[in-house]
């Protein structure tokens, strides 16, 4: 009697056991497919600078991961030979972009029909501003004589083309290419063919 008590008791460590691990793992691994759906897409990365491009994306080529993201997000990625879109969350030295600060993009960008710059929050909505003008086009930003474009990004008025900052919180920078070869081939572009992004100065620190 006392033996079969053990045993039942033995019986019931091992099922709690492997209930314990059940639960565990599929805990881990929803918290695991949480976290990559929260985060950006995990494979096919590209970068340039401090740009940051997952061309495969919106392909018939995209990974189920990618997929899943976009489904979660509702975003309506760029398809393949429409253009590309290349996201910067820190600047040219690598700190996370700082609304409290000012920067200056400047410098080349890829050949395109068009192209447009905006700005996000770290949550991927438009940043909300008394300015109320999340981005610019290329079809309307002053050029200097050589063609050549600045735009900067501050909580306060600057001269020329500027983007306003909340003045709080970090923020993203989305540069869309459209119609330009580099949707179909990303091994091509190298560092000098995307626009620096220049942190200038921050509120309460010296220009660095």
């Amino acid at each position: 009697m006392l033996d079969a008590l053990r045993r039942a008791a033995r019986n019931a460590y091992h099922l709690l056991l492997i209930g314990y691990a059940a639960a565990l793992g599929a805990g881990l691994g929803l918290g695991s497919a949480l976290w990559v759906l929260e985060g950006d897409y995990p494979f096919g990365e590209r970068r340039a600078q401090a740009w940051l491009a997952w061309p495969s994306v919106g392909s018939p080529q995209s990974d189920p991961y990618a997929r899943a993201i976009l489904a979660r997000s509702a975003d309506v990625p760029l398809a393949l030979g429409e253009g590309i879109a290349f996201h910067a969350y820190e600047d040219e030295l690598g700190r996370p972009l700082d609304a409290r600060c000012r920067y200056a993009i400047s410098g080349e960008t890829p050949v395109a029909r068009a192209w447009t710059l905006t700005l996000y929050d770290p949550d991927g909505r438009l940043i909300e501003t008394p300015q109320r003008r999340p981005g610019l086009t290329s079809a309307e930003v002053l050029r200097a004589e050589d063609g050549a474009v600045t735009i900067a990004l501050a909580p306060d008025p600057q001269p020329g083309n500027w983007i306003q900052l909340p003045g709080s919180g970090g923020f993203q920078a989305v540069l869309r290419l459209y119609d330009s070869p580099v949707s179909g081939a990303l091994g091509w572009l190298d560092d000098g063919a995307m626009p620096r992004i220049v942190r200038l100065s921050c509120t309460g620190e010296a220009t660095s």
